[in-house]
């Protein structure tokens, strides 16, 4: 459960927003969209590879 404490006279739609990061952190809807649609091992393992490779790239323009 998330609970977003208020100080006294803080605006509604703050507390709001702090609640709205609170839930997209715990990756509630991510993990929602992904099980909504089976996706095979595979692919999986591929869309790892192509992002270590990006990363990997990204880590090497820096130097």
């Amino acid at each position: 459960m998330i609970i977003v404490p208020l100080k006294e006279g803080e605006n509604i739609e703050r507390a709001l927003k702090k609640f709205k990061r609170k839930f997209e952190k715990t990756g509630v809807t991510k993990e929602l969209r992904e099980r909504q649609a089976f996706t095979k091992p595979s692919i999986e393992k591929r869309k790892q590879k192509i992002h270590a490779i990006y990363v990997q790239q990204l880590h090497e323009a820096e130097e």
